[in-house]
C-alpha cells in the first residue's frame, strides 16, 4: 500500500544531512609538518654546547678557583671604575661631538661641509691605537699650549704636559675616534625624519633651533638609538687600548697582574672577560628600554621584553613537544 502524499519519509529511507562531510572533515586530525632537518640540526648544536660547557667546567687549565679569587678583588674592581669612567666620558663627549658635526655636515656653508667630512673620513681611517698613541706623545710636538690673539701675542700659557694626564689622553683619544662614527650615526637619523616633517615646521614659522631640538631630533632618535648603542658596546671593548697609554684599565689591570703572577693568566683573562660580557649586557638592557621610550606612538605595540620573549619561547616550545608527542 503506498503510502498517501505528504506523508513523512521514515528515517532508514531519509537522505544524510548536507553537512555530513564537512563533520568529517572536521573529525580529521591535522598533523603538523615534519621537519627531521630541523631536530638534527637542534640536536646537534645541543650536543656541541654541551661538549664547550663540559670543557668549560671539568678542564683544570681555566683553574676556576682563582677565577673566583680574581673576580672581586678591589685591583680588579679599580680597573673597572677606570673603565666605565673613561667609558662614561667618551660616550658623552663623543655624542655631542657627532651632534656638531652631523649638522655641519648638513649645513649649507660649504666650509663646515668640506672640515666635517675630512675629520671624519680622517678619524675613521686612523687606527685607534694610533690617535691614541699619537696624543700620549703630543707633549713632544708641543710643550705649551697657548690662547691669545691668532698668529700673535698668547695671554695665557699651558703646560701639555701636566694638562694631558693619562686620563685625559684617554678621553680625548677615544672622544675624537667616537664623534666621527657618532657623526655618522646621528646623520643618518636626522635625514630618515620624513622631509614633511621639515616642511610643515617651516610652514608654522617655528625657529631653526627649536624645529630640531623639539621635531627633527626626538623622531631621529629612534634610527639613532640602535645603532648608536652599538657603538657603545664597540666603545667598552675599545677602551682596553688605553693600557698602551699607562692606563690601567680593567684590561691593563689583568696584564699587570698576569705579569707578578705568571700562573693565573687564563683566570685573569677570564674575569676579564666575565666582566665585559656583563658590561655589554647592561648596556643592551639600556638599550632595549630606550628604544621603546622613543618607539611609543611609532608602534601600536611595544615589543615584548627579553623576560617575556624568554616566557613566550618556553611556552611554545612545550606546545610543539606535545604536538609532536602526540602524533
Amino acid at each position: 500500500m503506498s503510502e498517501p502524499p505528504g506523508a513523512a519519509v521514515s528515517v532508514a529511507e531519509a537522505p544524510p544531512p548536507a553537512d555530513t562531510p564537512s563533520k568529517e572533515l572536521a573529525a580529521q586530525r591535522v598533523l603538523p609538518l615534519r621537519r627531521p632537518g630541523r631536530w638534527i640540526a637542534t640536536a646537534v648544536v645541543l650536543v656541541l654546547a654541551a661538549q664547550f660547557v663540559h670543557g668549560l667546567v671539568s678542564n683544570p687549565f681555566y683553574q676556576w678557583d682563582r677565577f673566583g679569587y680574581w673576580f672581586f678583588r678591589p685591583t680588579i674592581l679599580d680597573g673597572l671604575l677606570v673603565t666605565l669612567e673613561v667609558t662614561v666620558y667618551s660616550a658623552v663627549l663623543g655624542l655631542l661631538g657627532g651632534i656638531l658635526l652631523a649638522l655641519a655636515r648638513l649645513s649649507s656653508s660649504p666650509v663646515l661641509r668640506a672640515v666635517s667630512w675630512v675629520y671624519i673620513w680622517a678619524l675613521r681611517s686612523i687606527p685607534l691605537i694610533v690617535v691614541l698613541l699619537f696624543l700620549y706623545n703630543f707633549s713632544a710636538l708641543y710643550k705649551t699650549l697657548s690662547l691669545g690673539v691668532p698668529f700673535g701675542p698668547a695671554f695665557f700659557t699651558f703646560d701639555e704636559s701636566r694638562l694631558a694626564t693619562d686620563m685625559v689622553v684617554a678621553v680625548i683619544g677615544l672622544s675624537l675616534n667616537e664623534a666621527a662614527y657618532a657623526a655618522e650615526v646621528v646623520r643618518g637619523g636626522i635625514l630618515s625624519v620624513d622631509q614633511g616633517q621639515h616642511e610643515a615646521a617651516s610652514a608654522l614659522g617655528l625657529p631653526k633651533r627649536y624645529q630640531f631640538r623639539r621635531i627633527v631630533f626626538p623622531q631621529a632618535l629612534r634610527s639613532i638609538t640602535p645603532n648608536y648603542v652599538n657603538q657603545l658596546i664597540g666603545l667598552v671593548k675599545s677602551t682596553s687600548l688605553v693600557f698602551y697609554v699607562s692606563l690601567l684599565d680593567l684590561f691593563g689591570t689583568a696584564q699587570t697582574m698576569g705579569a707578578t703572577y705568571p700562573g693565573d693568566i687564563v683566570p685573569l683573562l677570564l674575569v676579564v672577560t666575565a666582566w665585559y660580557l656583563i658590561l655589554t649586557s647592561v648596556v643592551s638592557v639600556i638599550q632595549f628600554y630606550v628604544e621603546g621610550y622613543y618607539a611609543r606612538g611609532a608602534t601600536r605595540t611595544l615589543p615584548p621584553t627579553p623576560l617575556q620573549k624568554l616566557r613566550a619561547g618556553l611556552t611554545e616550545l612545550r606546545a610543539r613537544i606535545r604536538r609532536e608527542a602526540a602524533v
